[in-house]
């Protein structure tokens, strides 16, 4: 038998992966998960829940390409209740998967960081990271660890880890490439991936990483005396609101440009990650 004949032999034997469609992604099984429901969306027709007709930032989304929403909820503990979304492009996907994390305490899906995703091609995932609250409420963490540990790190591997199976169970392949971005608490998201969990994505955007707590607390302490003691030292809205800017670039038409996203990211820290071959601790290079 030829090398030619034995090759046919060998790729006939292997598991043939076909595309599913978008609404017969709620059969697929997932450990430890249970998909709620998976939607074709029309380009331009998503609104995020709860959205006033009136909201400015509404613009963006009706600039968006049709994808394929997907929601579901995962539980590796009794007391967990992870609810996650996975926006997939219905065409022009570019082989690659974006996880976004969370602000604050986080409790809420970021929908700007998955409008952004698939605006720029990318398959993308968020998660409420195991609560729904407001991002500076934290009455849901008393009395329950398990939580605790889904706000931490849990979720966001999860996710991960669920949303790379929804990808290839609709486009028939794995991603390319995986890479996550955020910002504060999502910096601190970024680093526990890297540290935690180096095999979840290629690249990770760490930006302005809440790292320290303990330290960032005493921070915001002296900020809050520095401004309130002396009424002089106050900083009014006018004179601060040029000098803030969103963690992620809002879902507008005038921050949909290739440009406006590639600035924003040159101005994080880009980690690439590679596994070492000797154990699974990320190697930073």
């Amino acid at each position: 038998m030829n090398r030619l004949a034995l090759a046919t032999l060998w790729f006939s034997t292997l598991p043939l992966i076909t595309a599913a469609t978008c609404d017969s992604l709620t059969g697929i099984k997932l450990p430890d998960t249970t998909i709620t429901a998976a939607e074709d969306v029309a380009a331009g027709a998503f609104s995020p829940p709860g959205a006033r007709a009136n909201d400015p930032a509404l613009a963006g989304y009706r600039t968006l390409p049709a994808f394929c929403r997907v929601q579901g909820v995962i539980a590796p503990s009794s007391d967990s209740h992870i609810e996650f979304e996975v926006w997939l492009p219905a065409s022009g996907w570019n082989n690659k998967y974006l996880g976004v994390g969370n602000g604050g305490l986080a409790g809420s899906i970021n929908y700007g960081g998955l409008a952004e995703a698939v605006r720029f091609g990318y398959a993308g995932s968020s998660t409420d990271t195991g609560h729904k609250a407001a991002g500076t409420d934290g009455k849901w963490s008393v009395g329950h660890p398990e939580k605790m540990t889904d706000y931490g790190y849990r979720a966001i591997h999860e996710t991960a880890v669920q949303t790379k199976a929804i990808i290839r169970a609709r486009y028939g392949v794995d991603p390319a490439q995986s890479y996550f971005t955020s910002c504060s608490n999502g910096g601190r998201q970024a680093l526990m991936e890297a540290q935690r969990y180096p095999a979840d994505y290629d690249g990770i955007i760490a930006g302005a990483p809440a790292a320290n707590l303990t330290h960032i607390g005493a921070g915001f302490m002296w900020d809050l005396q520095a401004l309130e003691v002396d009424p002089a030292a106050y900083i009014a809205e006018t004179k601060l609101r040029p000098l803030s800017a969103p963690c992620w670039p809002l879902a507008t038409p005038s921050m949909a440009s290739k440009t406006a996203f590639s600035t924003i990211r040159a101005s994080a820290v880009m980690i690439p990650i590679r596994s070492s071959a000797r154990g699974p601790n990320p190697t930073i290079v």
